[in-house]
């Protein structure tokens, strides 16, 4: 298929980069639905609707806790700004794609106070709730060196403590069984309710500009609520059945149906060596089952994600996983994705043949 030409847009009047990196900065909704009316008018921009090409774009856990120094869990990178210049680069991708891109997916990591990776979850040998940024493993809980919360036993299984160990048991085992992750505890993040389960107010308001001046849906993916499993990825949460064979969760399939069935699909997101690697590691399994080509499909917006870095108070990190990221980005083109920038014209990436 001949590929045409792709219109880049300007960015809107209304737009400051430096929203970027204010914690405090939101939209107004209905000044950016007036904006967006003059502005598609101006521009030539037609409804998502008439798109014959559908190109889908998927921001994973673009929110507060994780784009700030203010947030609980900020994800730096090695640079210090990490998200927060990923962000200033995804909002401009928006604006200047934003009649060609048919839908925008923003993902909303959703945490209660107690959760198998929340420290409150956990008690020591001393029933001393355990600190954040650690590893909790099978055979520690068999040593007494961590176990359940006996809190939390009440409300989460009727008080039946004994099936709680059981299943914190067989959930570590799983989790090392498959390879993936060992259980790590993050300090409490994006709390539904708290400011930091809020979206970036710079890339909120160019998803919502983007629904209002292209006339389609501002879709999320809600994920990460069940107390007994991570969720990294939004296709699936980490760990699928219970100890006594009953399940524990369940795949994301329509989300996955949505994404297969898209003619291109583009993600970014935070952070890169966690959700967005799980996100894809997950897409990724799925399409290798289907039909392998699929993977040429998938954009990888390599400047719009960075890696979970923990500071060690001097100038090094007690925790860097970048590694981890870049070994899986170099494994997702090894199996045919593409990483591309998002300053790349559209127009220049391989096997995007836009009709």
């Amino acid at each position: 298929m001949k590929k045409t030409t792709v219109k880049e847009l300007p960015l809107p009047g209304f737009y400051n980069s430096n929203h970027a990196a204010e914690y405090g900065y939101g939209p107004n909704a209905g000044k950016l639905q007036r904006d967006a009316g003059a502005w598609k008018a101006a521009q030539g921009v037609t409804a998502a609707a008439t798109d014959r090409f559908n190109l889908h774009l998927l921001l994973i856990d673009v929110q507060k806790d994780f784009c700030f120094p203010d947030g609980s869990l900020y994800v730096a990178g090695r640079s210090g700004r990490g998200a927060i210049d990923d962000n200033r680069r995804i909002a401009e991708f928006i604006y200047r794609n934003l009649g060609t891109l048919t839908n925008v997916t923003a993902t909303l990591d959703t945490h209660f106070a107690y959760q198998i990776f929340f420290p409150s979850f956990w008690v020591d040998q001393d029933d001393q709730p355990l600190q954040p940024y650690r590893e909790v493993t099978r055979e520690q809980i068999e040593r007494g060196q961590a176990r359940p919360n006996p809190a939390v036993a009440k409300w989460l299984c009727g008080g039946n403590y004994p099936w709680l160990l059981k299943q914190v048991k067989f959930y570590c085992e799983e989790l090392e069984r498959a390879g993936k992750y060992t259980l790590y505890l993050w300090p409490p993040h994006c709390l539904l309710g708290s400011d930091g389960h809020a979206l970036s107010g710079v890339v909120q308001e160019a998803r919502l500009f983007h629904s209002y001046a292209r006339g389609v849906q501002s879709w999320a993916e809600v994920k990460g609520g069940n107390p007994l499993t991570e969720n990294y990825s939004v296709l699936r949460p980490e760990v699928l059945m219970r100890h006594d064979g009953q399940p524990l969760a369940q795949r994301n399939t329509q989300f996955l149906k949505t994404l297969l069935t898209s003619d291109a699909v583009v993600i970014g997101g935070q952070a890169a060596s966690h959700c967005v690697k799980s996100s894809i590691d997950d897409l990724l399994g799925e399409i290798v089952a289907q039909d392998a080509a699929l993977a040429r499909k998938v954009y990888l917006l390599t400047d719009c994600m960075s890696s979970v870095t923990v500071p060690d108070g001097k100038g090094g990190f007690a925790a860097d996983f970048t590694p981890q990221a870049d070994a899986a980005l170099k494994r997702f083109a090894d199996a045919g994705m593409h990483l591309v920038k998002s300053t790349d014209p559209l127009a220049s990436w391989p096997d995007l043949h836009l009709a």
